[in-house]
């Protein structure tokens, strides 16, 4: 098959090049920095059980002209959500109404987004970590599969066949909502200034993550959307582990921390390149779901105030105990 990815960073990068390996052509579109340091260094990938594996920059098609996705049969967008509106548009002027578009982003609004200009659009979550540990060298740092729409089953078999397990669903919007419940952790990785495994081996800042799911969760519940768990284990339990001694967590933290300990959250990583974030998408979903409700996030708000505060004066990092403080009484 012929893919294109669009927003070729971490996640595109990553899953571009397994597809490649694996004999599919594929034109990344992205930022022009990482197309200079693919031209120049070619693509590494490689995953926490040891397999690794190089495209030499030759073979590496990388432009920034969004028009080079109508050669594609399918089309990837791993875009940060405030840039969907934008590409979804451009998107729409040149592809067939047989191309594919599937969206592997964060939040919940990206495929509505995409469905307004393109055709053959299918929700999809990403259901493990990808670290950039080098210029272009990215990694997956965790288990977990991918998940698409019913729409795309030869693009789920693609991406089976290249070594990236690929499930179909036919209700995506549970499954999104339950791994933005399980993201609002970014923004406290952000904050905390530290590695996930380091952030999520300090009490106080599991106490924070846990709040913001709580409250998430109780927001749903009054909405009466439907998550599921990405999990092996019930979402409700989350906040309970969470909140446990360090001793007790360490058992169960293989569900939370990714077996690369020296992976960091995107939102982590756009804060460290100045970039803005996501945080809108994630923890500001639950704050717009609670107004809607004639009700407030207040946890949630917090993270979002800190972390747009965060982008103007680059104050960081925060100590579990300050930012517990910070957030207010709800997460004690």
């Amino acid at each position: 098959m012929r893919f294109a990815v669009v927003g070729a960073g971490s996640v595109g990068c990553y899953i571009g090049a397994r597809l490649q390996v694996c004999g599919h052509t594929v034109v990344y579109i992205g930022r022009r920095p990482i197309a200079d340091a693919v031209a120049t260094h070619g693509l590494e990938v490689s995953d926490y059980r040891g397999w690794s594996a190089t495209v030499d920059r030759n073979d590496c098609w990388f432009t920034d002209e969004m028009a080079m996705a109508a050669t594609a049969d399918a089309v990837l967008v791993t875009v940060k959500s405030a840039a969907t509106s934008e590409v979804a548009a451009l998107l729409g002027r040149g592809l067939s109404r047989h191309t594919s578009v599937i969206s592997l982003q964060n939040g919940i609004r990206n495929a509505a987004e995409l469905a307004r200009e393109c055709h053959g659009v299918a929700a999809g979550t990403v259901g493990f970590t990808v670290a950039r540990v080098g210029p272009t060298h990215f990694r997956q740092a965790s288990k977990g599969r991918l998940t698409i729409g019913p729409a795309a089953t030869d693009v789920a078999a693609a991406l089976t066949a290249a070594g990236l397990p690929t499930g179909t669903r036919s209700e995506m919007l549970p499954l999104q909502w339950g791994k933005l419940v399980l993201h609002l952790n970014n923004a406290v990785n952000g904050l905390s200034g530290l590695t996930l495994g380091d952030q999520l081996a300090q009490r106080d800042f599991r106490r924070v993550y846990a709040a913001a799911v709580a409250e998430a969760l109780g927001v749903l519940r009054i909405a009466g959307q439907p998550v599921a768990s990405p999990l092996a284990i019930p979402l409700a339990a989350v906040p309970r582990i969470l909140r446990a001694p360090d001793s007790l967590f360490a058992h169960a933290a293989k569900q939370f921390v990714p077996l690369d300990p020296t992976a960091c959250s995107s939102m982590a990583d756009d804060l460290a390149a100045d970039k803005p974030t996501e945080v809108d998408y994630l923890n500001g979903e639950i704050v717009a779901m609670a107004a809607r409700l004639g009700n407030t996030a207040p946890v949630n708000a917090a993270l979002v105030k800190l972390i747009h505060d965060t982008e103007r004066t680059r104050r960081r990092p925060w100590s579990g105990e300050a930012l517990l403080a910070a957030v207010g009484a709800t997460a004690q």
